[in-house]
């Protein structure tokens, strides 16, 4: 108490004068409409700012939460597209699965669920990536990986709340491509140097193809879907020795910042491996 006695002896005139100066400022923008108008303005204008930085302040704080709503929300908005669904077979009746039936009569074939990245690696050889959904959360062994922009690698071990995957920069992984403009088919591959490129092998050089040219994952995919985006391509080398193109392609998905995945489940893969896993008759 002593010290605020002491304070306000010390700056008592200084006090005064701001306490005056206030009540002057009010009068003054009280019965004065053009200096009431700018006041006004300037008062709105400033607490706009204020408001405008706050809230910056907030959504920053906010990130993690809004980017988990977004990513559920593309999970729901991908299994809704047309591309998941195929006709039934018209000339033979066949019991379906009321499960992966929608009203029209089409069966489900892909299902997206989305995760969260854990743990991600883009600088060895072999890289991988932990996703945190398992197998309580529909996880199996075999399902393809994608990202927002791009295809990112498939599940090869499944725990009870976690997966690891084989990322697509992975000396070992490799996808059946195809170019969108020529729709001829090769196979990515990762030669273990940049994390920002893979190769295209296998398109013959009858193909037309220019940088820039979009490279998607082809109808031979297996466990993905055809038709996601690969990346785009950087350099087309013409082999001498062949008659196949070699080809730098930058990948679609930025491995240096993901953050959210989506696993896709194709409904008919099991039985497509178990059909093609059997010795063909003579």
């Amino acid at each position: 108490m002593r010290n605020i006695i002491l304070f306000i002896r010390r700056f008592f005139i200084l006090v005064v004068f701001f306490v005056l100066q206030g009540i002057c400022i009010a009068i003054l923008v009280r019965y004065n409409k053009t200096y009431e108008a700018v006041f006004a303005n300037s008062a709105t204008e400033i607490t706009g700012r204020v408001d405008n930085q706050y809230n910056k302040v907030e959504y920053f704080f906010h990130l993690k939460k809004t980017n988990k709503q977004l990513s559920e929300e593309n999970a729901r908005l991908r299994n809704m597209l047309a591309t998941n669904y195929i006709g039934p077979e018209v000339s033979t009746l066949h019991h379906l699965d009321t499960t992966f039936r929608d009203t029209t009569g089409k069966v489900r074939i892909f299902s997206w669920l989305p995760a969260k990245v854990v743990n991600n690696s883009f600088s060895e050889e072999n890289n991988y990536l932990t996703l945190y959904r398992g197998e309580k959360q529909g996880v199996e062994k075999d399902m393809a990986v994608t990202g927002p922009d791009g295809i990112v690698g498939k599940v090869v071990l499944v725990s009870s709340n976690y997966c690891r995957v084989m990322s697509l920069l992975n000396r070992n992984s490799k996808v059946s491509a195809m170019l969108k403009k020529e729709l001829y088919t090769g196979a990515v591959e990762w030669d273990g140097a940049d994390p920002r490129f893979v190769t295209l092998k296998n398109i013959p050089k009858s193909a037309k193809v220019v940088k820039g040219d979009t490279v998607l994952t082809s109808n031979l995919s297996g466990n993905y879907p055809p038709g996601l985006m690969i990346g785009t391509v950087e350099l087309v080398q013409s082999e001498q020795a062949s008659n196949f193109y070699t080809m730098k392609v930058k990948t679609a998905t930025n491995f240096f910042n993901l953050q959210y995945a989506y696993l896709i489940q194709n409904e008919t893969w099991k039985e497509q491996k178990a059909l093609e896993a059997q010795v063909t008759p003579k």
